[in-house]
């Protein structure tokens, strides 16, 4: 049996319940605060009622009923409204299900989550297994179109920080290719026309003897890019062994997505996201 959790409010002056629902109950949308009352679940005065215009007067008693969530939401959440959810996604995690791994993915978490507040989960952009930071997900068709139709023109910077082997010179530049996907999902360069242009700009942080630490902003967002262009340019990733790592100090890949920022499609807001470094990146470059 589901336990259930009582919300009880006085009202202080006249006002239609479905009004007063929206204004008061809160970590809902308007759809799930719809479906309360069509549900039986909001009672005046001890009274069932489901009509939405409903007059409220002064003194009357509502309670809403509502399921008490028991699940563990695992994710630091960067930014949440009624239509976007951003998190900061762990390493290791898939962001949506393959054929090897269904459940544990960061789309049926978050989705389980905004489920519960009566609301839907769209996929907007990816990031690899093995890359950490900030995830966008939409929460209804209509902005997920406008995201995935308006990516590029709305998308105002889409940072990385990355740990890459040796040091990398010069300290700062752009990398221009076409990248190609072969049949074995490994992308690479092409001298040929026949794959999609890919930039990556760079600047060094930190650096050691062994390593460095780099601001990667893309310019294009090709699958694995940064990845493929590092390890062209002859400073693989750490802990990319798909493309030519020899070392992984940190028992993970370097790559960790730390800022997002956006022009929001329905408020016309620049959002700006960041999610800290993590704290093994930057041990790393004090070492040596």
């Amino acid at each position: 049996m589901k336990k259930l959790e009582i919300v009880e409010f006085n009202i202080k002056q006249e006002k239609p319940l479905l009004e007063f629902l929206y204004q008061n109950v809160k970590g809902k949308s308007k759809n799930n605060i719809k479906s309360l009352l069509k549900n039986g679940q909001v009672f005046v005065n001890s009274k069932k009622q489901t009509k939405f215009n409903f007059l409220l007067k002064e003194n009357d008693i509502v309670k809403v009923q509502m399921k008490k969530l028991n699940h563990h939401f695992p994710y630091k959440i960067l930014y949440e409204d009624e239509s976007l959810i951003a998190i900061e996604k762990p390493a290791g995690i898939l962001t949506i299900s393959t054929e090897q791994e269904k459940d544990k993915t960061a789309y049926k978490m978050v989705r389980n989550y905004v489920k519960g507040k009566g609301q839907k989960l769209f996929v907007i952009h990816r990031l690899d297994k093995d890359t950490s930071g900030i995830l966008l997900f939409a929460k209804n068709e209509k902005m997920k179109i406008m995201l995935q139709k308006h990516w590029n023109d709305i998308t105002l910077k889409r940072g990385y920080m990355a740990i890459v082997e040796g040091e990398i010179k010069p300290e700062f530049g752009t990398i221009r290719s076409f990248l190609k996907e072969e049949s074995n999902t490994m992308v690479h360069s092409t001298k040929g026309m026949d794959g999609k242009l890919a930039i990556t700009r760079y600047q060094t942080i930190e650096k050691n003897k062994e390593y460095s630490l780099l601001e990667v902003f893309l310019e294009t967002g090709r699958k694995n890019q940064i990845r493929v262009h590092m390890s062209e340019a002859g400073h693989p990733i750490i802990g990319d062994t798909k493309y030519h790592a020899t070392k992984d100090p940190i028992n993970r890949l370097g790559l960790h997505s730390h800022l997002l920022e956006f022009i929001h499609p329905f408020t016309k807001k620049v959002i700006a996201l960041e999610s800290s470094v993590p704290d093994n990146f930057h041990s790393l470059l004090k070492k040596g």
